[in-house]
């Protein structure tokens, strides 16, 4: 431990000095790989800036940089003051939700490829749901989907999205898998901001499609819920490209 009680990292980490053309890549290659080693833990600190630029054979500018690279990933956070310096962080979703997010606003990812991969996940999120949801979880989906019929009657067309989106993660949840839970996570926010960039809208279709869904859910039907789904998403993202260029 250091004087502030965090663990430290020892001189056996295996940081070696590098070459100038490539540094900044090459101190974050680096620490990547002792992380991945398991020498680097979360919440541990690296050594004070002047040992880690004479370990890399390089100025602090140049280590500044590489750290700041590496905040920005989401991998290390820097902290300020007499018990600050660099620390590797916690796993954190936000960076991946973050880093899709990026990539759709910066043209990387079509609305095309966003609505096919929504699609082949969810078909496997369905088809495991078959197999492993409980009673209570099944419930908690009917019930999702109850609110969303109340939300309509009243009008409240944006609580109503809310709700249809929420049971897109009820199902996921009920996976268990976290991998697939973040994916999903992440694909959701990139739709929350889409639909709240055309508006919210009527589709009269979607809480049929949802009855219909939990029919098949709770007969375990895993093929007929997925086809179900698949068409459900289709037709859906089909409708929101239309209100794009609408809207254009």
């Amino acid at each position: 431990m250091d004087q502030t009680g965090q663990a430290a990292v020892s001189e056996e980490a295996a940081f070696e000095p590098i070459s100038v053309s490539r540094a900044v890549d090459e101190i974050a290659r680096q620490i990547r790989q002792e992380v991945m080693a398991g020498r680097l833990k979360p919440g541990q600190k690296l050594p004070p800036e002047r040992d880690l630029c004479v370990r890399f054979g390089v100025s602090r500018n140049t280590l500044r940089e590489a750290l700041r690279a590496l905040e920005i990933s989401g991998l290390v956070e820097l902290k300020k003051g007499a018990t600050g310096g660099a620390f590797i962080k916690k796993g954190d979703k936000d960076v991946v939700i973050t880093g899709l997010t990026d990539l759709y606003y910066l043209g990387s990812i079509t609305p095309e490829q966003l609505t096919e991969a929504r699609v082949m996940l969810a078909d496997l999120v369905v088809r495991d749901v078959c197999l492993k949801a409980t009673e209570a979880d099944l419930e908690a989906l009917q019930a999702n989907v109850a609110a969303a019929e109340a939300a309509q009657k009243t009008g409240n067309i944006e609580e109503r999205a809310r709700i249809n989106l929420e049971f897109h993660r009820l199902l996921v949840r009920i996976s268990g898998n976290p991998i697939l839970i973040l994916t999903m996570e992440a694909i959701l926010k990139v739709m929350v901001d889409y639909i709240a960039e055309i508006g919210y809208n009527e589709n009269r279709f979607v809480l049929p499609s949802r009855r219909r869904l939990v029919k098949f859910l709770v007969e375990r039907n895993a093929d007929e819920a997925a086809s179900e789904m698949t068409a459900h998403l289709r037709r859906v993202h089909r409708y929101y490209l239309s209100q794009v260029g609408n809207n254009g």
